[in-house]
């Protein structure tokens, strides 16, 4: 059995005020970790991870709090393919998310442009809303420790998004330049 090793997390802070417990789980869903159980946070390890994992353990025990880290190997292979399970089902989560708010930018220019609302605000609308998509995929990506098969869907998807827009782009500048003025 030659299985990942990983960075276990374990805090317990105090329970009020909430807003240090919040900011724990924040960080550690940021990191793309598996809650193993309240408190308990596991990672495929890495010297990076290792240390933000101290950083965020000092800002516990700033807070009142206690916790430990362990660099840790699974026991047998049935408990190293339920953890691999959870981390995919996550990203797997994250990845669905993810396509569906592109389907659903993908229908809003559809409509748009059915309706031939080629406005500069309709315009900006879009933009802000590309500009989330895709500030938003590369942290799923970051997350993605064990190579979602939805990884390569969700770039696609994307770029479909991104053509789209500048299809919606150019009718939008036709739109401005055909008006009497």
């Amino acid at each position: 059995m030659d299985n990942q090793q990983w960075l276990l997390f374990n805090s317990q802070l105090p329970a009020s005020p909430s807003s240090p417990r919040v900011m724990v789980w924040r960080r550690m869903r940021a990191a793309g970790a598996v809650s193993l159980q309240n408190g308990v946070w596991i990672l495929p390890y890495s010297e990076g991870r290792a240390a933000q994992a101290q950083e965020l353990l000092e800002y516990v025990k700033g807070q009142g709090g206690s916790g430990q880290i362990f660099v840790v190997n699974s026991l047998t292979d049935d408990v190293e393919a339920d953890i691999m399970r959870q981390f995919r089902s996550e990203r797997g989560e994250e990845y669905a998310e993810f396509l569906e708010h592109c389907r659903d930018f993908l229908a809003e220019l559809e409509r748009e442009t059915k309706e031939e609302k080629f406005t500069y605000g309709e315009l900006e609308e879009s933009e802000a809303n590309f500009d989330r998509l895709q500030k938003w995929l590369p942290k799923i990506q970051s997350r993605d420790f064990m190579g979602h098969e939805m990884a390569e869907t969700a770039v696609s998807q994307l770029q479909a998004c991104q053509q789209a827009l500048e299809n919606f782009t150019q009718a939008v500048y036709l739109q401005d330049e055909n008006l009497p003025g």
